[in-house]
């Protein structure tokens, strides 16, 4: 009976979900159309939306980190994920399966052990073009050794990973683990980073920072690790600021809290660099606004959060 009462739901669930995606504007009978539809949809979507992704007021920033901005735009490779989430989306019994699975475990995995299982929700943070623009390195130029923190599936770690000899990764879910270990990356626990005997020239901090239970801890730490003369951190943060941690399939709130301050992107920006930055011993060196972008679902092409992107400096 239990047995039949499981199918019979597992059944209407997925008729449910069917039926509501058929009378989405995403359904199509035809890939061919589908296909067509999807890059002109997304195109189109991403031209408006871009000056909002990429926009800034600079008159609002404060006057010592206004010199530090860079403007970012919608590039080719920015693009091309978008459409490759678009086209992920349609695909319309991959969608069905991973709603499936993301309800059945979610009280009790986390969505990014979820993710990681499947294969699905990649994050998007900069394109090559971007990350050499913030930097401000050309395409041949080489580093020793790269920290990508909460690497997540080590799609954002490719970016960056030819410019470095050694690439060290970290991250808390077993699965994504999994996905990092595949692409050969070298995974250390996240007590184990800090204290290795050797310094690194670039530590990556992406989208980390308000989902850490001891964020000034970890900016302290960071910079204790990075080599003092040309070590260089690359930190992105959600703006506005909303810090939680994921424990399990719940939310909680952080032991340790970032004083950040102000409405607007920039007012935020402002705070970050003249006040949680310095009291870490950063100093603000380049940042840009970029649109923290993740794989969408059966019910959108893409999710996008806005992200500031920073490259910090030691100081003493």
């Amino acid at each position: 009976m239990k047995l039949l009462l499981f199918g019979s739901w597992v059944f209407c669930y997925f008729a449910s979900l069917l039926v509501l995606r058929m009378w989405t504007e995403a359904y199509l009978r035809s890939p061919l159309t589908r296909s067509l539809l999807v890059n002109m949809v997304s195109e189109s979507r991403t031209q408006q939306e871009a000056h909002e992704w990429y926009g800034c007021h600079t008159e609002i920033l404060g006057e010592a980190v206004r010199p530090a901005f860079i403007q970012s735009y919608l590039d080719t490779e920015t693009q091309a994920f978008l459409n490759r989430s678009a086209e992920k989306s349609g695909c319309l019994f991959t969608q069905l399966y991973h709603s499936f699975v993301s309800t059945l475990f979610s009280p009790f995995v986390s969505r990014t052990s979820i993710n990681g299982y499947l294969g699905r929700g990649s994050m998007f943070v900069f394109s090559p073009e971007q990350f050499r623009q913030l930097m401000n390195i050309s395409q041949d130029w080489k580093s020793k050794r790269l920290l990508d923190l909460g690497a997540g599936d080590g799609e954002v770690t490719k970016v960056m990973s030819p410019h470095f000899e050694e690439i060290y990764t970290t991250e808390v879910s077993a699965t994504m683990k999994w996905q990092l270990e595949k692409k050969q990356y070298r995974v250390l626990g996240i007590d184990e980073w800090q204290d290795t005997g050797f310094q690194y020239d670039l530590i990556s901090c992406l989208n980390l920072l308000d989902r850490c239970d001891q964020p000034m801890k970890l900016l302290k730490d960071i910079r204790r690790s990075l080599e003092p003369s040309k070590g260089r951190l690359v930190l992105a943060a959600v703006l506005p600021f909303h810090p939680y941690v994921e424990i399990g399939g719940k939310w909680e709130q952080p032991s340790e809290f970032l004083v950040v301050e102000g409405k607007t992107w920039e007012e935020q920006v402002t705070s970050m660099a003249n006040g949680v930055f310095k009291e870490a011993g950063f100093a603000v060196e380049a940042f840009t606004r970029l649109p923290y972008l993740c794989e969408g679902d059966m019910y959108s092409d893409y999710y996008h959060l806005d992200d500031a992107v920073f490259v910090l400096r030691p100081e003493e």
